[in-house]
């Protein structure tokens, strides 16, 4: 956890995620993600110059999920943990039977996520993203929508006030899977009927299979240039939040 809570202070750093005195949101799915990242957010929280607060965020989809021992992760912590219940899983399944909901349910997820962040005082809220994600976002939107993109480190969102940080950028999904391994995290297993079947699925075994057996390395260089790409709000020198109207990629 030591190494985590150091990339994420990097990444914290290089891309001005965190201000003096801000109530940080942090979603909560139950996934390992973001429970090291509640985890590295608390222990960043304790020294580091600039004081905030963290505060647990979670979704309940309506999966009669048990958040227990999230409930107690966060006692242990010493962070504040909130659950809202919500109708997500209802609408997309069972009203509008979406053949293809994971984009729906992302939008769904994160209107809902940012009024509870509004609703409970957090003006910044951060989210899971992994280093892996981030070249995973990056194939996905080449690859499936022609185009050169991906979601920024900071994300201000004009029409909420709201700005999305993303910590653990500089963080492996293997190191994620060791921490939580090791430090038994209460991480609730997902019952989203489309889980690992997606197209995000196929892109995660490509760059596995591309990075290991074909071309090692292909993922770090990759990141780097992701950051040197142009892409808006990835240069680390004089970097601002990316601006937008209530979306993100």
């Amino acid at each position: 956890m030591k190494r985590i809570i150091s990339r994420v202070r990097k990444a914290v750093e290089d891309y001005d995620m965190i201000n003096d005195g801000d109530r940080i949101g942090v979603g909560v799915s139950g996934g390992k993600d973001s429970l090291v990242l509640l985890g590295a957010l608390a222990g960043l929280s304790r020294y580091y110059p600039k004081k905030f607060e963290v505060v647990g965020l979670t979704l309940d989809m309506g999966y009669n999920a048990d958040y227990s021992g999230i409930q107690n992760y966060c006692k242990e912590l010493g962070v504040e943990y909130i659950v809202k219940p919500t109708n997500i899983a209802e609408v997309i399944f069972d009203y509008r039977k979406e053949e293809n909901p994971c984009s729906l349910c992302a939008k769904m997820r994160r209107g809902a996520l940012n009024d509870l962040a509004i609703d409970t005082g957090c003006r910044r809220v951060a989210l899971g993203h992994h280093n892996d994600d981030v070249l995973e976002t990056f194939l996905l939107s080449l690859l499936y929508e022609g185009r050169v993109n991906c979601f920024s480190p900071v994300t201000y969102l004009d029409r909420t006030d709201l700005y999305s940080i993303r910590p653990m950028i500089y963080v492996r999904e293997g190191d994620i899977k060791g921490v939580a391994r090791r430090l038994e995290l209460p991480v609730v297993a997902s019952n989203c009927p489309v889980d690992g079947h997606t197209k995000r699925e196929e892109v995660k075994n490509i760059l596995a299979t591309l990075d290991k057996s074909v071309n090692a390395g292909l993922k770090k260089r990759m990141f780097t240039a992701i950051q040197t790409s142009g892409i808006d709000g990835w240069k680390r020198e004089g970097n601002s939040p990316k601006k937008q109207t209530g979306k993100e990629g």
